[in-house]
């Protein structure tokens, strides 16, 4: 099982902090990949470079797609679940994801306005909240929910860097490349 995010839309400068974080959260709470529309490439390039630098390069995808609909009915074909994260869905308290074990997600997060198609086709509607919020707060607390907190331990192969967690401070472990010679 896998799940995997769609990131539908980009208000061109004005979304490009929130659709980097979007990509982070996604990597760094346990999706595999990214589909994205209408993505500049600054954006790319920085997901990629913490990919390299935090780990993860090999373990987690960015893919541009122009057709959103298309992505979509082809993850239903194959048995996938649409799940579209959205301050007019079902309470995330009222529903139990045990059911969707086993089937690959993928999570859709809007920039703007959600096509109206997206609510029919997407099999769960999910609120964490009935409020107006951000998208990536919405994403973080349902990796939460779904991974059951075992995604704030993850940590990635390959990685140049990593955290030492400490009480007071800051302390990154920076792994030395052997040079060619």
């Amino acid at each position: 099982m896998s799940i995997a995010v769609l990131r539908l839309g980009h208000r061109l400068v004005r979304d490009d902090r929130t659709t980097t974080h979007v990509a982070l959260v996604s990597r760094a709470f346990g999706c595999k990949k990214i589909f994205m529309t209408e993505v500049d490439d600054s954006i790319l390039q920085t997901v990629r470079k913490v990919c390299v630098d935090w780990g993860g390069s090999n373990e987690f995808e960015i893919e541009i797609i122009h057709d959103w609909k298309s992505l979509i009915y082809s993850w239903k074909k194959e048995n996938g679940i649409i799940v579209h994260l959205t301050m007019y869905g079902i309470n995330i308290e009222n529903l139990s994801l045990d059911s969707r074990e086993g089937k690959n997600i993928l999570i859709v997060i809007g920039a703007s306005k959600v096509p109206k198609e997206v609510y029919s086709l997407a099999d769960l509607n999910i609120a964490v909240g009935n409020q107006p919020h951000s998208e990536i707060a919405a994403l973080a607390i349902f990796l939460d929910r779904f991974y059951n907190g075992k995604e704030l331990v993850y940590s990635f192969e390959n990685a140049k860097m990593k955290i030492i967690p400490s009480l007071h401070g800051k302390r990154v472990r920076i792994r030395k490349l052997k040079k060619l010679s």
